[in-house]
């Protein structure tokens, strides 16, 4: 078999189009524009919470209208779900589409995930984008938890998304059209700390489209032409398509159920022309010029690029001057094609859309009139009104023919419709109407039922706190996060510290185990516990051929702090489950996600950063650790600040990025891994709440440094002894006016 055979084989059979509805009517708009499948939000729980969701009865009926069709519909739950959500609310959110029979939902909480396949058995579960699945270990503990399909972290590279197709056989869903997130999806925090709109419950501030001043050791490195350094351009991939495909693709998601309908259905309607012109005529797959700047006058930042299939990165891939903006600042007018927009509402928005039925209507006088339908493989009959003697002028077929086709707003026109009569008889039009609505309504209701539902008996209740496990809770122990060794250096000197996570990165890969072995010595002689930090971000491949120092690390170290999916099922792969702490980053906003990660082996859990203080009380922290202090991390990104100013010079670095505010955010580069994190400009302290979170039922408190210095990192250390009562010989305690500035987190405001 030949390589361009082997690439078709690799091929999904049934390449699935799938589009955004922002709203019904943008749900009806892509359909008629070529989808073949729709993703929409409900009232709740959904990432784009600002958008005109539909209520329930309008989303059954788009339910509905999606099947007549023969598309499917997609619900789109993706958002972190606390625990008086998840046993109150969203059981009786999901009942009534689930029997009307939703195709599927996208979920990005592992509680969420593991409510849904237990409370509605046999509805398809797909892991969002959001989940931030970086490779196929990742993919593969979502398949046993029993996950369909994949939507991976866009920041993939078509080699990468190919692996998790052909190790896992799992459906992969991408993006292939529209905005991207700067930040890796899923682990964004930043309008969530900055105003309290968290993107991880759908409501984004999109902090990232915002101008910033860049400084490399106080040097300026971009200009006013160049303030936009997180804006992504938009993606367009029509001109890879084929690429994508050959990747095992299954499914090509459009972006924006924020948009206008009409941006969504042009889009779609541009998609569904080439990938049937790819279907048709592989080998001559081009793009017409006229149908690119089409999609360019629908929606672009400063032009497109191909998302991150073929970059990992790059200023190209950035709206750096974003024309747009500030456009929109100077009252500009944007200069958008209106009269696109207007062809666009004509041919999607203001139009119908019907099924194509047959029909056969006896009309003879002195029998009941009776109308039989077929639709597909449904047929129905229906039986009207006794046909009256005509005294004077008797029905003519072409009469009951227009009065019969009238069928208005149904779903259903006739392509062929049989009339039988002896056109002796009579019946009153209103008679006709009557029988042409019962035949419609009744087929309707008959070809529906194959997708209808009936709810499992039983509903699960918020178990009572503490009814799952007689486990003790253990005096509070104290853990710090260090990046440096001046930081290791203050934590190793600290006597009431119990443990000492090591980022990887201070370890380096070059002599890891040697390295890392060194470290667990110095903290062991030290009295203290010992733990490698992993990477913010894993990617396929970055840790191949390291498998056997990680084995041999994992039965002398104490464990292993992971920060994503694919790190999970990594450690778990070489059997090391049982010494893995879970960051805040694989989130456990409520308690069954917290059952989900101990369910496969884990040691602790970390408490989400965005949960109050109630909500933490409410949920069992018993196997948990909390972060007390610490500069939390606001961004992970595959971007590189010092390229989009310029060029990278692959060394780990600092940035200082400054809003218009003048709030300055430090920005570490990660060479290794190649990713930018962008901490907040104020750590978060719990020094006055100490009180409350003592009393709480949470085993290990946990301090991160990122950039102080060793004096700074003795200071903290020591003031959080004082107000956390850890016994060792300190100085006078401070004043509060002597405190250094501190944010409470979400602490006291949490989020919507």
């Amino acid at each position: 078999m030949g390589e361009k055979e082997k690439e078709r084989k690799r091929e999904p059979m049934n390449i699935e189009l799938l589009s955004p509805a922002g709203s019904y009517q943008g749900l009806q708009a892509v359909i008629r524009a070529g989808a073949d499948a729709v993703y929409i939000g409900g009232s709740r729980f959904g990432a784009r919470a600002y958008a005109d969701n539909p209520d329930v009865e309008e989303l059954k009926e788009a339910i509905d209208f999606t099947h007549i069709h023969g598309k499917k519909i997609y619900l789109a739950v993706n958002t972190l779900l606390k625990n008086q959500e998840l046993y109150g609310q969203l059981y009786d959110f999901m009942a009534p589409f689930y029997e009307q029979g939703a195709d599927g939902v996208i979920v990005q909480d592992f509680g969420v995930l593991s409510f849904l396949k237990r409370e509605f058995p046999g509805l398809p579960l797909h892991a969002s984008t959001q989940m931030t699945v970086t490779g196929p270990k990742g993919a593969g503990i979502l398949k046993e938890a029993g996950v369909s399909r994949i939507v991976p972290a866009r920041e993939l590279s078509l080699k990468e998304i190919k692996a998790i197709h052909e190790e896992t056989g799992m459906e992969i869903e991408c993006f292939v059209h529209g905005a991207l997130c700067y930040c890796y999806s899923g682990m964004c925090l930043f309008s969530s700390m900055l105003g309290g709109r968290s993107g991880n419950r759908g409501r984004c501030a999109q902090p990232c489209r915002l101008p910033y001043q860049a400084f490399c050791e106080g040097k300026l490195l971009n200009d006013e032409q160049s303030r936009y350094l997180l804006s992504p351009k938009d993606m367009c991939t029509i001109e890879i398509l084929p690429e994508i495909l050959k990747a095992g693709v299954y499914s090509l998601k459009i972006e924006g159920r924020m948009k206008r309908p009409e941006y969504a259905a042009g889009v779609t309607a541009v998609y569904r022309k080439y990938l049937d012109l790819y279907r048709q005529n592989p080998e001559n797959y081009q793009v017409e010029e006229e149908d690119r700047k089409r999609l360019l006058d629908l929606y672009q930042r400063d032009g497109f690029n191909q998302g991150y299939y073929h970059s990992h990165n790059g200023r190209d891939m950035m709206a750096v001057v974003n024309y747009k903006e500030q456009n929109r600042k100077k009252k500009n007018s944007e200069n958008r094609n209106e009269e696109l927009f207007t062809e666009l509402k004509k041919k999607y928005l203001d139009t119908k859309t019907q099924e194509k039925i047959y029909g056969n209507l006896i009309l003879f006088a002195g029998s009941p009139a009776i109308l039989d339908l077929d639709f597909q493989d449904i047929h129905v009959q229906a039986q009207g009104a006794v046909v009256e003697e005509a005294i004077k002028q008797p029905l003519s077929s072409e009469r009951v023919r227009r009065q019969m086709e009238r069928t208005g707003d149904t779903p259903f026109v006739f392509e062929d419709l049989e009339i039988l009569t002896d056109e002796k008889g009579f019946l009153p039009m209103q008679s006709l109407n009557t029988l042409r609505r019962e035949a419609l309504g009744k087929l309707q209701e008959e070809f529906l039922k194959k997708f209808r539902r009936s709810l499992p008996e039983g509903q699960t209740v918020m178990p009572k706190r503490g009814e799952n496990s007689q486990e003790e809770v253990p005096e509070k122990k104290l853990y710090v996060l260090t990046e440096t060794r001046e930081q290791w250096k203050a934590a190793l000197e600290t006597d009431f510290v119990t443990g000492i996570y090591c980022g990887i990165s201070m370890a380096g890969l070059k002599e890891l185990e040697q390295n890392t072995r060194e470290l667990a010595e110095e903290a062991a002689k030290s009295g203290k516990e010992f733990y490698l930090a992993m990477p913010y971000m894993l990617r396929k491949g970055r840790l191949d051929g390291y498998e056997d120092i990680f084995r041999n690390l994992g039965k002398d170290i104490d464990g292993f702090l992971v920060r994503n999916l694919e790190e999970l099922g990594y450690l778990k792969e070489l059997g090391l489950e049982n010494k893995i702490v879970c960051d805040y980053s694989l989130y456990t906003f409520n308690d069954i996600a917290g059952e989900f990660l101990r369910d496969l082996g884990v040691l602790r859990t970390t408490v989400p950063l965005e949960l109050n203080g109630n909500e933490i009380r409410e949920k069992d922290c018993r196997r948990s650790e909390m972060v007390i202090y610490g500069y939390y991390p606001m961004m992970v990104s595959a971007q590189c600040i010092k390229k989009t100013c310029g060029a990278c010079d692959h060394k780990p670095g600092k940035i200082l990025l400054k809003d218009r505010y003048g709030q300055r955010f430090l920005t570490k580069s990660f060479c290794d891994f190649c990713y930018n994190v962008i901490y907040n400009s104020i750590p978060t302290g719990l020094l006055k709440e100490a009180e409350e979170i003592l009393v709480m039922d949470i085993p290990v408190l946990r301090m991160n440094f990122t950039d102080e210095s060793y004096r700074e990192a003795k200071e903290m250390l020591e003031l959080f002894a004082q107000a956390y009562d850890y016994r060792q010989n300190t100085e006078k305690k401070k004043n509060r006016s002597e405190l250094p500035a501190f944010t409470k987190g979400h602490f006291r405001r949490g989020v919507e």
